[in-house]
């Protein structure tokens, strides 16, 4: 089964294209509520990168096209922030942090240091506003985003999420209910707080060798993307 791919689906604050993959045309997706995954949030962040790009090759694969049974239907944005990916910075190209200028109650123009600026108001930078047009339009069952920092696996929503757990288990790295601090205006607080969305943030070690950043998290992926949603 051949992949949707729009190579210029959305457009950065520096111009840059946003590319975007699915499991069929986005107007097909519209009441089959598919899975979300996104790479990139943070430009500095390269393990998230290359995560969804390896996500995105296994589903390219025989193994995956082959599978006997149903699957979820999902969509796959390798780096919503080309522009910080680009310039190996956290932000984007207005010095944005992407996970701080979503739509929310709690989001807040404080800012401790520039790589935690929220912005002038939400939905200011446009990754932020085609994500959330995305989510408004899909009504993802379920978010993933692939980050780096401290090894973890960051469920906001339901603690015992099978997915959460799939993730914990096969990478070994612990299930938390938050990331340690606020983090107002984030795609966690929109996806569960404003839209009852689990969102599932996966932690991979900060420098961690790119080439064994599949291994630790395929099981749990696979199983992601092979089980069908209830």
């Amino acid at each position: 089964m051949p992949i949707f791919c729009d190579p210029k689906w959305k457009f950065s604050a520096g111009s840059l294209p946003i590319e975007l993959y699915a499991s069929k045309p986005l107007s097909e997706l519209k009441k089959t509520h598919p899975l979300l995954l996104i790479g990139g949030v943070h430009g500095d962040e390269p393990e998230g990168v290359e995560l969804a790009k390896k996500t995105l090759l296994w589903l390219k694969s025989e193994s995956y096209q082959k599978h006997k049974g149903s699957k979820p239907s999902w969509i796959l944005i390798p780096c919503i922030n080309p522009d910080g990916f680009s310039s190996n910075q956290r932000t984007n190209s207005q010095g944005i942090d992407l996970n701080r200028n979503f739509p929310t109650q709690n989001w807040s123009a404080e800012f401790s240091k520039d790589r935690y600026y929220p912005g002038t108001k939400p939905l200011e930078s446009p990754e932020v506003q085609a994500l959330v047009e995305l989510i408004e339009e899909h009504s993802p069952p379920v978010i993933v985003h692939f980050h780096s920092w401290e090894p973890c696996i960051v469920v906001t929503g339901p603690e015992n999420h099978p997915f959460g757990k799939a993730l914990s288990e096969c990478s070994g790295y612990p299930l938390k209910s938050d990331i340690g601090y606020p983090t107002p205006g984030s795609l966690g607080c929109f996806g569960w707080k404003e839209k009852s969305i689990p969102v599932i943030c996966v932690e991979e070690q900060e420098h961690s060798d790119l080439s064994k950043v599949w291994d630790h998290f395929a099981e749990g992926i696979k199983e992601m993307l092979l089980t069908p949603i209830a």
